[in-house]
């Protein structure tokens, strides 16, 4: 029984290790992810800057992990579908647009909760 204990406890070490792998790729080589992480920091200097509260904080975070995670498994999307079929493919385009869409949803909302977090303070 230690054994299978021994091996879970390294195996999720392992997974832990893949994962900040997969985090640290796609800030270093997405342009996408590059543009969403600064966005978040700017966003974080806003929230610092006008002193939102904890509730704001929470929903704040809560919309950049979201954006920042669509724009991560919209990526694997588009280079899954790209490994799959190189060429021009009419259904492989219809997956990765409807992939970019999730994004942009995503991302139409995170702005309209930052404009319900920030509006008010700023006007």
């Amino acid at each position: 029984m230690q054994n299978r204990e021994g091996n879970f406890i390294i195996n999720r070490i392992k997974s832990v290790k893949y994962a900040l792998k997969g985090a640290y790729l796609l800030v270093r080589f997405e342009p996408s992810i590059q543009v969403q992480v600064i966005i978040a920091i700017v966003m974080c200097g806003l929230g610092f800057y006008f002193n939102i509260s904890s509730t704001e904080w929470i929903l704040q975070l809560l919309t950049i992990s979201l954006v920042i995670s669509i724009e991560g498994i919209n990526t694997a999307i588009e280079k899954i579908a790209d490994f799959i079929h190189p060429n021009f493919n009419i259904s492989i385009g219809l997956i990765k647009d409807v992939a970019a869409g999730a994004v942009f949803i995503a991302s139409v909302f995170a702005v309209i909760i930052g404009l319900i977090i920030y509006l008010p303070k700023i006007i």
